[in-house]
């Protein structure tokens, strides 16, 4: 099922399949800014990632002195139908709690609540976590969506960069090759206030860019000014992720935690969280993406 979300700047479609916002058109000048999901490329437009980011360390966990095996990156919530509990024309709110599925691979109760509003040209998107259960309740978090390149016929990748709102020496975590954190750093540019999309520019996956001081982080188009530029502030990880080559659409992707360790254990309760939630207690994280027209 999908839904429609409009007011004078924007109309936006969000899928009941992993909470996405599948579609993001700026009414001024009709440019759709998400990225269409084509499965030879990459088959995803916004998935939410929980209950954790990145990659587990062999594709398995411990929890509770069982040993289950998840397999793929990026937790299941966007790969579960999410429920809707209300839809209106500017908002949407839906729900993913434990079933079957989720607990064969992640042994927890909870609660992961998507409020998606639109505020004029800027789309909001919250996540709230709630711990039903009656333990503790740790998780990853982060945000993935993708925004298509070029805008228009016009414009090829060339023409686009990744600005920052302050100066900065973008310091990077390095995953590669196992997408896992294995305690090398590089940097992405030093006092730099922008970074050109290039080719090649993700051919060792993605760049993670730890304590940004910018307020923001956005995707422009150099001639125009046209962006899409997301509120980072209070996240501690930023990632800037495409496929390898050409880059058809730019990922910003902030996150409120980090892959597993290459060196680190399989045990669940030793993995670094976003939070830990005590029984009843709730957690919420809220991405601003404004869609700029100069």
């Amino acid at each position: 099922m999908e839904y429609c979300l409009e007011n004078e700047a924007l109309k936006v479609t969000v899928t009941e399949q992993g909470a996405q916002v599948k579609s993001v058109i700026r009414k001024e000048d009709g440019v759709e800014h998400m990225w269409q999901a084509d499965p030879a490329v990459w088959g995803y437009h916004a998935p939410v990632l929980f209950p954790y980011v990145g990659r587990l360390k062999d594709g398995i966990l411990e929890a509770d002195g069982k040993t289950y095996a998840p397999g793929v990156q990026h937790g299941f919530a966007r790969n579960h139908a999410h429920k809707t509990l209300l839809h209106d024309e500017t908002r949407i709110v839906m729900e993913l709690t434990e079933n079957g599925q989720t607990m064969s691979v992640w042994p927890y109760p909870f609660r992961l609540v998507s409020e998606i509003m639109l505020d004029g040209d800027t789309l909001c998107h919250t996540l709230t976590v709630e711990n039903p259960g009656t333990q503790p309740l740790r998780f990853g978090i982060g945000f993935h969506p993708a925004f298509a390149i070029p805008f228009d016929s016009a414009h090829a990748f060339t023409d686009y960069e990744i600005r920052f709102s302050s100066e900065e020496s973008p310091l990077c975590l390095e995953t590669a090759p196992k997408g896992l954190v294995n305690g090398k750093c590089y940097y992405l540019g030093a006092n730099i206030r922008s970074v050109p999309v290039t080719a090649g520019m993700f051919d060792n996956d993605s760049h993670c860019m730890v304590n940004l001081i910018s307020e923001t982080m956005g995707l422009y188009e150099k001639d125009t000014g046209r962006g899409v530029v997301c509120e980072i502030r209070g996240f501690p990880y930023n990632l800037i992720w495409s496929k390898p080559g050409i880059p058809q659409f730019i990922c910003l992707e902030p996150w409120h935690s980090l892959p597993s360790p290459e060196a680190g254990s399989y045990r669940w309760d030793e993995k670094p969280a976003a939070a830990t939630l005590q029984p009843g207690e709730s957690w919420s994280t809220t991405l601003r993406t404004r869609f700029v027209r100069p």
